[in-house]
């Protein structure tokens, strides 16, 4: 018992001391700002089934994307789906994300699937903004202006494939 009061003051000095207190770790962590946005963000969208995507053809993803499409699933997303094109051996070859609502959920999905902080900047069509970066085994491009967000995920390491899928969508459905 003597020992522990000795140690005590001792231990209270060290804990003070540690940099990584609690205390000094909380203006650290994620900002309440980031935090509410990511609670607010609309789930992953999920292949709900197959249809030819409304807004890209086969052709066009074909051409950007230098891979056959044998198969296009669309997700139940209102009011323009994600497209999901698969290649001859049954694998994703690229998804494009598309979001019209809050300006504020636009660009926090943007930001999450290539953060500021991380990716390479984007500002290709002129006006929107966003990012790339390598994903996976590919790559992703996501750009927003307004309230619109377009997100393109490719199995191809080339940026340059997936920004033209992006813009096509975009002058598609005129954003």
């Amino acid at each position: 018992m003597r020992r522990l009061l000795v140690l005590a003051p001792a231990l209270v000095l060290l804990a003070g001391c540690n940099p990584s207190s609690p205390a000094k770790e909380t203006p650290s962590s994620v900002p309440a700002s980031s935090a509410s946005a990511s609670a607010g963000l609309p789930p992953d969208p999920q292949p709900a089934r197959t249809a030819e995507c409304p807004y890209l053809s086969n052709e066009t993803v074909q051409d950007a994307n230098g891979q056959h499409v044998t198969k296009v699933s669309v997700s139940d997303d209102e009011p323009h789906p994600t497209c999901f094109f698969y290649r001859p051996d049954g694998s994703l070859q690229l998804s494009v994300r598309v979001y019209v609502g809050k300006s504020d959920v636009a660009t926090a999905l943007v930001n999450k699937a290539a953060p500021v902080d991380t990716s390479n900047p984007a500002s290709d069509p002129a006006g929107w903004k966003g990012g790339y970066q390598p994903a996976g085994d590919g790559v992703v491009y996501a750009v927003a202006k307004g309230e619109a967000a377009v997100i393109v995920t490719s199995n191809q390491k080339q940026s340059i494939k997936a920004r033209t899928v992006a813009k096509k969508a975009i002058a598609a459905l005129k954003l």
